[in-house]
């Protein structure tokens, strides 16, 4: 099984001999990489999406890992029992359901091991989210693939505690590395919110004044991070 580069990324934070839960697998390409690899001896690739839990049981049945990989129609946690899955990864989703979805999965919290979780929107939220109940990122990495930016968390149960409003925008981790992806993706973003501004400079109702403080809080927050980053690296 070939993997994108975001999913390979996603993939290569699951410990060997790990028992995964693949919540919202959509075509269960991840479970399938994972076993073919033999860094997973069993799976659970889950969906909400009747459709997409088809495709994947076919795709699964095609690479002959039906004993290995059992598909399963859930809304999340809600048909998962504490001790089936040590590693849970939630990849392919926005921010907000992500948070949903590991809200309403309580019951599973202390039983797995480490989440594996790649929020499409939202990052700030959900890290949050994680800060506020008992979780901890002990890792992240950034990928760009076909032109989009992705971000990918390691969490397990513990303490963390961000001091700054980048670290729950960009990853406390991540700026820490000087991660390049980041770095290239703060530099995009700059322009893409100066556009913007551009544009809203030639309005002049309360509506545009209030979203062009927010932008400019942004862009000033933007070119703080980068400065930090880029001057540690010259250290």
């Amino acid at each position: 099984m070939k993997l994108s580069k975001r999913l390979e990324l996603v993939a290569s934070f699951v410990p060997k001999g790990s028992r995964i839960a693949d919540i919202g697998t959509d075509h269960g390409y991840v479970p399938i990489y994972l076993a073919e690899k033999g860094i997973c001896p069993k799976a659970i690739a889950a969906d909400i999406k009747i459709g997409p839990l088809k495709r994947a049981e076919a795709h699964i049945r095609k690479h002959g890992l039906s004993d290995r990989i059992e598909t399963r129609f859930s809304d999340g946690f809600h048909r998962l029992e504490p001790g089936e899955a040590d590693t849970v990864i939630i990849a392919g989703m926005g921010g907000e359901l992500m948070i949903h979805i590991l809200e309403d999965g309580q019951h599973m919290w202390e039983s797995v091991r480490e989440f594996i979780l790649s929020p499409q929107s939202d990052l700030f939220q959900v890290r949050r989210y994680l800060e506020k109940n008992g979780f901890q990122i002990e890792d992240e990495e950034m990928v760009m693939d076909e032109g989009k930016y992705y971000t990918v968390m390691l969490v397990k149960r513990g303490n963390m505690q961000y001091e700054t409003a980048a670290w729950y925008c960009y990853g406390k981790r991540l700026i820490e590395k000087k991660h390049p992806v980041l770095l290239s993706f703060l530099e995009k973003e700059e322009r893409r919110i100066s556009e913007i501004l551009n544009n809203l400079n030639q309005q002049h109702t309360s509506g545009a004044d209030r979203a062009k403080a927010d932008l400019q809080q942004q862009i000033l927050l933007i070119q703080k991070t980068r400065r930090e980053m880029e001057e540690e690296k010259l250290k």
